[in-house]
């Protein structure tokens, strides 16, 4: 990761974060455990927790324990009650700046801080319950401002900016075309095609792979699909997006109509119910269904749970369903993200470019946050910018520069001849 690599030398000169406690919802991974090392060179006080129940990797954990002192909240398979509890550990830390994965820890902060404890899981830990309404304000008013780094926080975040419920600023790392462009469209692309075939080991050429979404982190599980030889099809229900799909020559059409041809199935929307029951009943026998959005509500499990007669574990991250029509279906991860259940996660050379958006943006939250309003925030231009040329240096690849001439045609308003 030598993008990171570079902000971290230059953090540890500089200690842009000194004085500063930050708390991070993010998946535990090799990864993560370098951008928590560069915090730290930065001089902040760093505590981590899970930003997924199947996402940690133990030996890293323990390694930022251990080795660098970090205080880490996260076992790899967790319940959900323990999750939760691990993101209020981290809230004890009571944080300057936040940074986040999905917006758990940031919208538990706001559910704690304006005693709206009934949003969160009913089996969390009491912590937080019994603090006064004078603690709970203090809290919340210690936050400087965070930063998300995923679509489905980036959601969340803005629902709460459009509610009037935000408290503070939040620089959406998601944004930046250093991490979308790369890290959701080539890095989930990998990753999950990569956590489906180390999950059943299955054929993918010559199969039917349906993916739900047509983001970017969609395109990226379609192309990385069609290229071990899937014929893939695509649903949407935005149009634009649609239309690209088409373009880009995939098979677009409802996932009614999809069900019963899929081989695969991968939802990458952030919403809930994408797959339902009737779905699930209108499968062929021996389909996959796999999940690679942030949360596990893609997939409508109850509604599953409720049309099987008989359910059970067969491979690591395989679990076997028989339907009341005796066919069988195949969920991965529990419906988790597959990728990091299975797999894990995205590859150093794209995490390094994510990683970078998430430290050089706590960086610009330390200084500039007090002429920041309560509203979400993208990744400034220089910042992303500067990234994708840190990245181009490491790689040794040189681009052109413009000469002085080029630079005033292009800012002037007069017709070329």
């Amino acid at each position: 990761m030598p993008v990171l690599k570079t902000i971290r030398e230059r953090f540890s000169k500089e200690k842009p974060l000194k004085g500063l406690r930050l708390s991070a919802c993010l998946h535990v991974t090799t990864e993560t455990a370098s951008l928590v090392r560069t915090l730290k060179a930065g001089g902040a006080d760093v505590v981590v927790c899970a930003s997924n129940p199947l996402s940690t990797q133990d030996d890293v954990a323990a390694s930022l324990v251990a080795d660098d002192e970090v205080p880490v909240f996260s076992i790899k398979g967790e319940d959900n009650a323990t999750y939760y509890n691990h993101i209020l550990s981290a809230l004890k830390h009571k944080p300057h700046l936040t940074m986040d994965d999905g917006a758990d820890l940031v919208s538990a902060l706001h559910f704690i801080a304006l005693n709206k404890w009934d949003d969160l899981e009913a089996s969390v830990s009491d912590w937080g319950r019994n603090l006064s309404e004078e603690e709970r304000a203090e809290l919340l008013s210690s936050v400087i401002g965070g930063t998300e780094e995923t679509t489905t926080g980036v959601i969340r975040l803005r629902s709460m900016e459009k509610d009037g419920v935000l408290q503070f600023p939040i620089i959406s790392v998601n944004d930046a075309d250093t991490k979308h462009l790369f890290d959701n469209r080539y890095g989930t692309g990998q990753s999950t095609v990569d956590g489906i075939i180390r999950a059943t080991n299955r054929l993918v050429a010559g199969s039917t792979f349906v993916v739900s979404g047509y983001g970017w982190c969609g395109r990226g599980v379609a192309n990385r699909a069609k290229g071990h030889g899937a014929n893939v099809v695509i649903c949407e229900v935005d149009p634009l997006r649609a239309l690209e799909a088409v373009m880009d020559g995939f098979q677009v059409m409802p996932i009614a109509q999809a069900a019963p041809l899929g081989d695969f199935f991968c939802t990458l929307t952030g919403d809930i119910n994408v797959i339902r029951t009737e779905h699930f009943m209108a499968m062929k026998d021996g389909a996959i269904v796999s999940n690679s959005g942030h949360f596990d509500v893609e997939l409508d499990l109850p509604g599953l749970f409720e049309v099987s007669v008989e359910r059970r574990p067969i491979r690591d991250f395989v679990e076997e369903f028989t339907l009341k029509n005796n066919r069988k279906i195949y969920v991965l991860g529990e419906g988790r993200l597959i990728n990091l259940a299975a797999a894990e996660g995205h590859p150093s050379s794209v995490m390094d470019m994510s990683f970078a958006n998430q430290a050089l943006s706590a960086e610009y939250m330390a200084k500039e946050h007090a002429n920041m309003k309560k509203k979400v925030y993208p990744v400034p231009r220089d910042i992303d910018k500067e990234i994708a040329r840190l990245k181009l240096k490491s790689m040794g690849i040189e681009i052109d520069t413009l000469t002085s001439e080029q630079e005033k045609y292009l800012s002037s308003w007069e017709m070329g001849t």
